[in-house]
């Protein structure tokens, strides 16, 4: 998993454009597939995607597209499932956006409308590797703070946690990604 492919500017906030996010479809996986690897400039993501659709850790719902008012996949945020310990939560990654759309509120309408859709699942926790400055206007905060950590060396500040339920402690222990991420 690399950094996010975003440029991090505040214009993301103040987008003009109204996106509109769906659950993906099959006929979107090819989409799916272009705009992450346009975004990352590499298959790797792309191919992440791919493996993860037959891993028992995908969960139909929770991947996302961003879409034009034509209905064209521009934006993808994906949700799967992990484990902080034992329990239960959901990894957020990877969010892409074509190269075009980027800085334009895509990949965050994504992202937002995943975190509903886990929430109206009964998801309670989400667990994202991702850019430090991003992820906090979700309300992702430094995993470390609350004891979740990683069982490999990244940047204290990358790995972020999100309770989606209020009512429930985030969980302490190592986050266990689906084996496709390659994080043992």
């Amino acid at each position: 998993m690399g950094p996010e492919p975003y440029e991090y500017g505040e214009s993301e906030l103040n987008s003009s454009i109204d996106w509109r996010t769906r659950a993906e479809t099959d006929a979107d996986i090819p989409a799916i597939h272009v705009i992450n690897q346009a975004a990352f400039d590499r298959p790797d993501e792309a191919d992440l995607v791919d493996a993860l659709r037959a891993d028992p850790a995908w969960i139909h719902g929770l991947s996302i597209v961003s879409t034009l008012p034509d209905d064209t996949p521009v934006g993808y945020a994906l949700l799967t499932r992990c484990h902080v310990d034992s329990a239960p939560a959901l990894c957020l990654g990877p969010c892409a956006v074509l190269p075009e759309y980027q800085t334009s509120g895509a990949g965050a309408a994504a992202i937002r409308a995943g975190l509903a859709a886990a929430e109206q699942l009964g998801e309670a926790f989400v667990i994202v590797l991702g850019h430090p400055t991003y992820y906090p206007r979700f309300g992702f905060e430094k995993a470390s703070e609350f004891g979740i950590g990683l069982s490999i060396e990244v940047p204290d500040e990358a790995l972020m946690a999100l309770t989606l339920d209020p009512a429930r402690p985030l969980p302490r222990g190592t986050v266990r990604y689906a084996a496709p991420f390659g994080i043992d």
